[in-house]
């Protein structure tokens, strides 16, 4: 199982056939906090910038950015402007 964060950039085209705006909105201010990936999690930013620490990276999350947070992944949420995002657990 992979613990890598991944990011990409998607087209209007990608995030509409993926129906990404059409999923829950979780906002979120300035704050610093642990978390645990019971499921994988999928979000497009909207707003903000964070910075996700694991113990073998840390990423710098910006808007614009599609994510994907694998399951089992455990890490530390550094919000430094508040986040707005859509996302989808599986």
């Amino acid at each position: 199982m992979s613990e890598k964060i991944e990011i990409k950039k998607l087209t209007d085209e990608e995030v509409a056939q993926l129906g990404i705006n059409n999923w829950p909105i979780w906002q979120k201010e300035e704050s610093t906090f642990d978390w645990h990936y019971d499921q994988k999690e999928e979000c497009l930013f909207l707003e903000g910038e964070v910075v996700v620490q694991t113990d073998n990276e840390s990423v710098k999350i910006c808007k614009g950015d599609f994510v994907s947070f694998p399951q089992g992944l455990s890490c530390k949420w550094i919000v430094k402007k508040k986040v707005k995002k859509h996302y989808k657990f599986s």
